[in-house]
């Protein structure tokens, strides 16, 4: 450095790792803004992350990094313990390095940026270092601003305190001023000789990595932290250190802190021109000066941006922008200029396409002649280009895309060409990572958002058919431009097209009548989406065959409408087709297929979003092909238990009505049952078992058929009912109470009817006569499967011609409406109004008035017996 004066200096070693190159830029970032030299912080920081990723990552040795102060700049050194490499020379007539090695690329960005550099050897050691001079600036003002009102200067207390601390060398305190006892609470003789660490609540300052033990070993260091008081709260304050060093070279910090909302006292100002000439002298901010200002807010638009500036600085036919994957194995295309975008957007190359030192888009690489190397860049196949430069896009040492431009001249590019794009791409890098990662945090909380939204619609049903369609209309247009669903009823089965859907309605028949005509995807149960080109490849051979048939007839000027369509279902499915496998219970029952009609690539997120997607859609289907296939088994054993038909009884009437409550998937307690006894003999019942599912229906077969063998062997009611109560209690744990109301019916030669009728813990039955009187036609007795032995017996009830019999289950008179219940009161009141009608129109009017009397669906099952003895006809 000559005969410069050193006034401070720092220094850190870095361990041979990934992430030392973003802890040396902090290093060197912290140290250069507590030294208040902000103008060429930009510069030193991508100096010192090219030649400490050269030391840690390239040749694999710790690096150690010297910042060394003087009155007119700063001097960092990086040294290695790896000293047998070359070093690009610069001299006229002399190609100037090589950027397709990154260690050669870092010393000539030294060139292009240090004021002064150069390199050291020792027989350990490699030192590389750079000198950044400071602007001129007017003598005797470091900064200055304007004069502001009142109403716009800082905010601080009548009294400023401003706490002095000192440190000696071991960290400990030697002092302590009045101000730092009173904002404190500790005397200076309660803290002296104790480490300032002690009293630290903070001991990281917020979005830094430097530790407050590590930033009073910085030369300079300004930050907030807090201080533990006397009374055991945290003051925050703002602080700002300075080392030095006393008349016997002993070195100690001192601590300036005032309360954190005064900070405008202590806080450096921004370096800044104080006039207008200083302004014209000072170097713009480069990312500014290679995007321009304002930069777009949005990731394509600073992409697309980046690449026209690109382009038109290299004065090139074309350029392209490529972003990594966070694995960092592929580059997806997104953005170009000069090229046919549309036909490779989001398209993906691998990181590392061959062993040669082109393979890797790693490292720079120029292509003088690309006929010469065919395939060498595959975005560029068939465009026309022949030479082409690409840079590697890195923030942190790790690849975060790849930009490069093209022409159609051979020969265009040297490697000066990839050093100014290697400079421009490391400007820009850290910008478009950032708004990448804003764009994907972005994408992020709308796919969780549209999963929970598609997780609720899903879970809202269990039809198989409505989950079809919400699965297609969850994906169009939100994911792709056209959906087809394959299901897959079993195994031995092929896939079968159950559902099509365009965004253009008009399109959907043409794509299904497509489809129809190819074989469907193969049911391959591996997760991720895979591109299936038999749509697109089906549609070209109907489009072209459709053509040539129009151009052989002599075809009026207009298409036909057969011809239109056909067109216009190859331009659907001619883009990018993907299938997606829908996988439940460890089986494939289907596959989502997901189209677009250009030639964009689907984005991987998409692709990661339609995954997510197609697996709850999968369990949703499944989870409706089960419900139906319960819903068959119980409707099929409810109507198991329930009589094939109705025995037409001689000069009586009987009308039955059965409503299940629920969705049907609930094989229900109630049941009723009319049949032939013996000659001129009928046997009814209806009754209601405790209970739903499986056990109730158990109870409910026994109870019908039992009903049905003990009459026809010549029991009586009553010990028909005592033995069906001594075979429900044998049934133990699994038994369940019944109420039955159980009768023989014998139709006489006058036109009336006998009945003897047993009603155990039944609804009573009523009786409607003529003359609109209605009565219980039995007493109650107790119910069946409750205790052993039962004393019960038969009531006779003789049904004059016009009389009617209701039975009905506890689902008519429990019938609820808030605190109303219809009851056995008003199930009476809707009977007396039947008179003079059929058995048939008396079910029917009760069931009207049992819906009727409450807005609410009936919560129990309802069962309905009307039997009446008609009227002689009148002669």
């Amino acid at each position: 450095m000559g005969s410069a004066v050193i006034t401070a200096r720092a220094a850190a070693t870095f361990e041979p790792v990934g992430r030392s190159v973003a802890t040396a830029r902090a290093f060197v970032r912290d140290t250069l803004q507590g030294w208040g030299y902000t103008d060429v912080v930009d510069d030193a920081v991508v100096l010192t992350s090219e030649l400490v990723t050269n030391a840690v990552v390239h040749a694999g040795t710790a690096a150690d990094v010297l910042c060394l102060r003087t009155e007119d700049g700063v001097r960092v050194e990086v040294s290695d313990h790896y000293p047998e490499r070359e070093v690009p020379l610069r001299s006229s007539g002399v190609d100037f390095g090589s950027p397709d090695r990154e260690n050669g690329r870092g010393l000539l960005l030294c060139a292009a940026l240090a004021t002064r550099w150069g390199v050291e050897y020792t027989p350990t050691r490699k030192h590389v270092w750079f000198q950044l001079d400071l602007p001129e600036r007017p003598v005797g003002i470091r900064s200055a601003g304007p004069v502001l009102p009142t109403s716009l200067l800082p905010v601080t207390d009548q009294r400023v305190r401003v706490a002095v601390v000192q440190m000696d060398g071991t960290g400990s305190i030697a002092a302590w001023n009045e101000d730092a006892a009173f904002l404190f609470g500790h005397a200076a003789e309660q803290v002296t000789g104790k480490q300032l660490t002690d009293f630290v609540a903070w001991p990281h300052t917020p979005g830094t990595n430097t530790g407050i033990a590590d930033a009073l070993q910085l030369s300079r260091w300004e930050g907030s932290y807090g201080i533990r008081a006397a009374d055991g709260r945290v003051t925050p304050v703002y602080a700002s250190h300075l080392r030095v060093r006393d008349t016997d070279g002993e070195p100690s910090t001192v601590c300036l802190l005032v309360r954190d909302y005064e900070r405008a006292v202590l806080q450096s100002p921004v370096r800044a021109p104080v006039s207008d000439t200083v302004s014209e002298n000072r170097a713009a901010d480069p990312f500014e000066v290679f995007i321009g200002s304002p930069a777009p807010d949005d990731l394509d638009g600073l992409l697309q941006r980046t690449v026209e500036r690109a382009r038109d600085m290299l004065d090139a036919d074309a350029a392209f922008l490529l972003l990594a994957t966070d694995d960092e194995t592929e580059l997806e295309v997104r953005a170009t200029t000069g090229l046919p975008s549309a036909r490779q957007r989001f398209a993906r190359v691998p990181v590392e396409a061959g062993t040669g030192r082109y393979g890797s888009a790693r490292m720079p690489a120029v292509h003088e002649d690309l006929t010469a190397v065919p395939g060498a860049v595959p975005l560029l196949t068939d465009t026309g280009m022949r030479s082409v430069v690409t840079v590697p896009l890195k923030v942190e040492g790790r690849l975060t895309g790849s930009l490069g431009v093209a022409a159609e001249a051979a020969g265009r590019y040297t490697n000066e060409e990839a050093l100014r794009l290697q400079f421009a791409a490391d400007r820009i890098a850290l910008a478009v990572e950032s708004a990448r990662l804003g764009e994907l945090e972005r994408l992020r909380r709308g796919s969780l958002s549209f999963l929970v939204e598609a997780s609720d619609l899903l879970a809202g049903t269990l039809d198989r058919d409505q989950t079809l369609a919400l699965m297609a209309q969850m994906t169009v247009p939100t994911l792709a431009t056209w959906c087809a669903v394959y299901t897959i009823a079993d195994q031995s089965s092929d896939p079968y097209l159950s559902y099509v859907l365009h965004e253009d309605e008009d399109l959907i028949d043409g794509i299904k009548a497509l489809l129809s005509t190819i074989d469907p995807p193969d049911p391959v149960p591996t997760p991720g989406a895979r591109v299936w080109t038999a749509p697109s490849e089906a549609g070209h051979r109907a489009a072209l065959l459709t053509s040539t048939r129009s151009l052989d007839r002599d075809a009026p000027l207009s298409m036909s409408t057969a011809t239109r369509t056909t067109l216009a279902t190859a331009q659907a499915v001619g883009g990018e087709t993907v299938v997606l496998p829908l996988v439940a219970r460890n089986r494939v029952i289907g596959m989502l297929t997901l189209g677009k009609p250009s030639d964009d690539h689907f984005r991987q997120e998409i692709l990661e979003l339609a995954e997510d997607l197609s697996r709850r859609a999968a369990l949703a289907l499944d989870n409706a092909r089960l419900y139906s296939e319960r819903m068959a088994i119980s409707q099929s054993l409810q109507r198991s238990l329930l009589p094939p038909g109705l025995p037409d009884v001689p000069n009586v009437e009987i009308e039955v009505i059965y409503r299940a409550a629920g969705e049907g998937n609930e094989v229900g307690g109630d049941f009723y049952d009319v049949f032939p006894i013996h000659d001129g003999a009928y046997g009814f019942a209806i009754g209601d078992v405790c209970g739903t599912g499986p056990e109730a229906a158990a109870v409910t077969g026994l109870a019908r058929h039992a009903l049905r063998l003990l009459a026809r062997e010549g029991f009586a009611g009553p010990a028909v009912l005592e033995r069906l109560n001594a075979a429900i209690l044998d049934e133990g744990a699994r038994s369940r109470f019944l109420t039955l109301l159980y009768g023989e019916l014998w139709p006489q030669e006058d036109g009336s009817a006998l009945l003897k009728v047993v009603c155990a813990g039944h609804p009573l039955p009523l009786r409607l006569r003529q003359d609109g009187t209605v009565e219980a036609a039995a007493e109650p007795q107790p119910l069946l499967g409750v205790i052993d032995d039962l004393d019960l017996y038969e009531q006779e009830v003789t049904l004059d011609p016009g009389d009617v019999l209701l039975c009905v289950t506890d689902g008519v008179t429990e019938r609820r409406e808030g605190t109303r219940m219809l009851g056995d009161d008003g199930l009476a009141e809707v009977l007396a109004t039947c008179t003079g009608l059929t058995a048939g129109a008396v079910a029917a009017r009760i069931l009207r008035a049992v819906e009727r009397f409450a807005a609410e669906p009936a919560s129990d099952d309802m069962a309905i017996l009307a039997m009446r003895v008609p009227e002689p006809p009148r002669v």
